[in-house]
């Protein structure tokens, strides 16, 4: 599946705070996912398997590194606990890891707009937004239009975006 994000991500000070206004707002909770993010080598973009209890998937994106509100291009490929060993297997082999991002996710959706409240092992709390776009009918205009609505209900302040994976800011830790 090939798709567009508008999204963008930033530290959380108070995710009780992000899941009440979610909450009030009747957003649809999934779920609390344990998952664990293996990014590998690549030439361009950045390439992971996701290993979790709700999601699945090997993904490739590639966007602009900036704080602001970005546009994201995602090919997501979903997978199952019983492909995802050999998978990780063949990649781990043929291009090597470049980092393991662990992480606890509540997930929430309002419409097309999906939000994860992060508890990132070594790097601690975030807030990420995506306004997905996944047929074509939404367009780019609209989905920054979405991104900026929460940007602001949340009350994020301009420091607090990130313009980064979690896989850059582990990588700058661990160096």
């Amino acid at each position: 599946m090939v798709h567009i994000n508008i999204e963008f991500k930033a530290q959380c000070n108070d995710p009780e705070k992000i899941k009440k206004i979610l909450t009030s707002r009747n957003a649809d909770y999934k779920g609390l996912d344990r998952q664990v993010d293996t990014y590998f080598k690549v030439n361009t973009g950045r390439l992971k398997l996701r290993e979790g209890d709700i999601e699945k998937a090997l993904i490739f994106y590639s966007r602009k590194d900036t704080k602001e509100p970005k546009q994201s291009n995602v090919t997501l490929f979903p997978v199952d606990s019983n492909s995802s060993t050999l998978l990780k297997e063949i990649l781990v082999k043929s291009l090597g890891v470049l980092v393991i991002v662990s992480k606890q996710r509540s997930i929430y959706f309002i419409d097309n707009i999906k939000f994860h409240i992060d508890t990132v092992e070594e790097l601690g709390s975030f807030v990420e937004v995506e306004a997905i776009d996944i047929n074509g009918t939404i367009g780019v205009t609209k989905l920054q239009e979405e991104c900026q609505f929460f940007l602001k209900l949340f009350e994020i302040p301009e420091e607090d975006l990130i313009s980064t994976s979690y896989s850059d800011l582990l990588l700058k830790k661990l160096s």
